[in-house]
Protein backbone atom coordinates (compact mmCIF):
# COMPACT_ATOMS: atom_id res chain seq x y z
CA UNK A 1 0.00 0.00 0.00
CA UNK A 2 3.22 2.58 0.59
CA UNK A 3 4.73 1.56 -2.61
CA UNK A 4 1.45 2.77 -4.36
CA UNK A 5 0.76 5.63 -2.43
CA UNK A 6 4.41 6.57 -2.97
CA UNK A 7 4.16 6.46 -6.51
CA UNK A 8 0.81 7.59 -6.76
CA UNK A 9 2.12 11.18 -4.80
CA UNK A 10 5.50 11.30 -6.74
CA UNK A 11 3.13 11.03 -10.20
CA UNK A 12 0.66 14.21 -8.56
CA UNK A 13 4.48 16.05 -8.23
CA UNK A 14 5.94 15.33 -11.47
CA UNK A 15 2.55 16.69 -13.15
CA UNK A 16 2.73 19.67 -10.52
CA UNK A 17 6.28 20.69 -11.15
CA UNK A 18 5.90 20.31 -14.89
CA UNK A 19 3.21 22.23 -15.41
CA UNK A 20 3.15 25.83 -16.45
CA UNK A 21 3.00 28.38 -14.00
CA UNK A 22 -0.72 29.40 -14.86
CA UNK A 23 -1.63 25.83 -14.91
CA UNK A 24 -0.60 25.13 -11.32
CA UNK A 25 -2.73 29.05 -10.15
CA UNK A 26 -6.46 27.41 -11.01
CA UNK A 27 -6.57 23.92 -9.97
CA UNK A 28 -10.16 22.63 -10.24
CA UNK A 29 -12.68 21.94 -7.02
CA UNK A 30 -11.33 18.05 -7.43
CA UNK A 31 -7.85 18.85 -7.33
CA UNK A 32 -8.24 21.25 -4.35
CA UNK A 33 -10.57 17.99 -2.63
CA UNK A 34 -7.39 15.86 -3.36
CA UNK A 35 -4.85 18.23 -2.03
CA UNK A 36 -6.90 19.12 1.76
CA UNK A 37 -8.69 15.53 1.86
CA UNK A 38 -7.11 13.65 4.28
CA UNK A 39 -5.80 9.92 3.29
CA UNK A 40 -5.55 8.21 6.61
CA UNK A 41 -8.33 6.26 8.51
CA UNK A 42 -8.56 8.49 11.68
CA UNK A 43 -8.10 12.02 11.65
CA UNK A 44 -4.92 12.13 13.53
CA UNK A 45 -3.52 9.36 11.77
CA UNK A 46 -4.36 11.38 8.35
CA UNK A 47 -1.38 13.27 7.58
CA UNK A 48 0.85 10.26 6.76
CA UNK A 49 0.40 10.01 2.87
CA UNK A 50 -0.53 13.74 2.53
CA UNK A 51 -1.34 14.89 -0.85
CA UNK A 52 0.10 18.12 -1.63
CA UNK A 53 -0.19 20.41 -4.42
CA UNK A 54 3.29 21.97 -3.73
CA UNK A 55 5.92 20.07 -1.84
CA UNK A 56 7.40 23.43 -0.36
CA UNK A 57 4.03 23.51 1.36
CA UNK A 58 4.37 20.42 3.56
CA UNK A 59 2.96 21.41 7.46
CA UNK A 60 2.40 19.55 9.90
CA UNK A 61 -0.66 21.13 10.57
CA UNK A 62 -2.57 19.26 8.07
CA UNK A 63 -2.80 19.03 4.24
CA UNK A 64 -2.66 22.08 2.52
CA UNK A 65 -3.05 23.80 -1.15
CA UNK A 66 -1.33 27.28 -2.16
CA UNK A 67 -3.88 28.93 -4.31
CA UNK A 68 -3.07 31.74 -7.22
CA UNK A 69 -5.44 34.26 -6.11
CA UNK A 70 -5.35 37.75 -7.77
CA UNK A 71 -6.03 41.20 -5.70
CA UNK A 72 -5.79 44.35 -7.16
CA UNK A 73 -1.86 45.94 -6.42
CA UNK A 74 -2.08 46.82 -2.59
CA UNK A 75 -5.36 46.21 -1.50
CA UNK A 76 -8.25 43.09 -0.63
CA UNK A 77 -10.52 43.88 -3.45
CA UNK A 78 -10.64 40.60 -5.17
CA UNK A 79 -9.73 40.51 -8.99
CA UNK A 80 -12.39 38.14 -11.72
CA UNK A 81 -9.27 36.02 -11.43
CA UNK A 82 -9.36 35.56 -8.06
CA UNK A 83 -13.19 34.73 -7.69
CA UNK A 84 -12.88 32.73 -10.34
CA UNK A 85 -10.28 30.34 -8.44
CA UNK A 86 -12.10 30.75 -5.14
CA UNK A 87 -15.25 29.64 -6.46
CA UNK A 88 -13.07 26.11 -7.31
CA UNK A 89 -11.70 26.30 -3.89
CA UNK A 90 -15.82 26.44 -2.52
CA UNK A 91 -17.09 24.03 -4.56
CA UNK A 92 -14.10 21.74 -2.97
CA UNK A 93 -14.67 22.73 0.71
CA UNK A 94 -18.77 22.41 0.16
CA UNK A 95 -18.10 18.66 -1.26
CA UNK A 96 -19.18 15.91 0.72
CA UNK A 97 -15.44 14.98 1.20
CA UNK A 98 -14.63 18.12 2.85
CA UNK A 99 -17.81 19.56 4.21
CA UNK A 100 -16.83 17.89 7.92
CA UNK A 101 -13.87 20.02 8.17
CA UNK A 102 -12.05 23.18 9.42
CA UNK A 103 -9.57 25.15 7.63
CA UNK A 104 -7.09 28.33 7.93
CA UNK A 105 -6.88 31.06 5.08
CA UNK A 106 -3.87 32.11 4.99
CA UNK A 107 -2.50 34.96 3.23
CA UNK A 108 0.93 35.42 2.10
CA UNK A 109 2.62 38.18 0.45
CA UNK A 110 6.19 38.69 -1.29
CA UNK A 111 9.09 41.25 0.45
CA UNK A 112 7.72 44.61 -0.71
CA UNK A 113 6.53 47.12 1.64
CA UNK A 114 7.53 47.02 5.36
CA UNK A 115 6.42 43.30 7.17
CA UNK A 116 3.97 45.60 9.14
CA UNK A 117 1.96 46.81 5.94
CA UNK A 118 2.04 43.08 4.66
CA UNK A 119 0.77 41.48 7.74
CA UNK A 120 -1.65 43.68 7.61
CA UNK A 121 -2.67 43.31 4.17
CA UNK A 122 -2.23 39.59 4.39
CA UNK A 123 -4.86 39.63 6.72
CA UNK A 124 -7.34 41.95 5.11
CA UNK A 125 -6.91 39.32 2.06
CA UNK A 126 -7.63 36.36 3.57
CA UNK A 127 -10.30 37.76 5.29
CA UNK A 128 -11.61 39.05 2.15
CA UNK A 129 -11.15 35.20 0.63
CA UNK A 130 -13.21 34.05 4.02
CA UNK A 131 -15.64 36.73 3.62
CA UNK A 132 -16.35 35.51 -0.18
CA UNK A 133 -16.45 31.75 1.05
CA UNK A 134 -18.90 32.20 3.44
CA UNK A 135 -21.39 34.75 1.08
CA UNK A 136 -21.11 32.69 -2.32
CA UNK A 137 -21.00 29.40 -0.75
CA UNK A 138 -23.07 29.47 2.67
CA UNK A 139 -19.64 28.21 4.41
CA UNK A 140 -20.54 28.97 7.92
CA UNK A 141 -17.69 31.19 9.64
CA UNK A 142 -16.73 28.50 11.88
CA UNK A 143 -15.37 27.10 9.54
CA UNK A 144 -13.21 29.21 8.23
CA UNK A 145 -10.06 31.09 10.00
CA UNK A 146 -8.49 33.85 8.14
CA UNK A 147 -4.83 34.32 9.04
CA UNK A 148 -2.63 36.89 7.53
CA UNK A 149 0.77 35.44 7.27
CA UNK A 150 2.55 38.68 5.70
CA UNK A 151 5.83 37.72 4.24
CA UNK A 152 6.01 34.46 6.61
CA UNK A 153 6.54 31.27 5.29
CA UNK A 154 7.93 33.01 1.51
CA UNK A 155 7.42 30.32 -1.12
CA UNK A 156 10.08 31.24 -2.76
CA UNK A 157 13.11 32.91 -0.62
CA UNK A 158 13.63 36.40 -1.72
CA UNK A 159 15.76 39.62 -0.05
CA UNK A 160 13.54 42.54 0.48
CA UNK A 161 11.70 44.69 -1.51
CA UNK A 162 11.72 41.80 -3.87
CA UNK A 163 8.62 41.37 -6.27
CA UNK A 164 7.41 37.60 -6.33
CA UNK A 165 3.78 36.49 -7.78
CA UNK A 166 4.93 32.98 -6.34
CA UNK A 167 4.79 34.67 -3.00
CA UNK A 168 1.78 36.48 -2.98
CA UNK A 169 -0.84 33.45 -2.64
CA UNK A 170 -3.27 32.34 -0.45
CA UNK A 171 -2.74 28.54 1.34
CA UNK A 172 -5.47 26.34 2.53
CA UNK A 173 -4.86 24.07 5.86
CA UNK A 174 -7.44 21.50 7.08
CA UNK A 175 -7.14 22.24 10.70
CA UNK A 176 -8.87 18.77 11.37
CA UNK A 177 -6.66 16.47 10.09
CA UNK A 178 -3.10 17.34 11.40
Amino acid sequence: MRSVIAVLLAASLAIVLAAPASAQSSPSADQIIQSLKPTGTGLKDATRGIRLANPKEATASGPSVSLNVQFATGSATLTGQARSVLDQLGRALTSQDLAQYHFRIEGHTDTVGTPEENKALSQRRADAVATYLRQHFGITADRLQAVGMGEEGLAVPTPPQTANAQNRRVKVVNQDAG
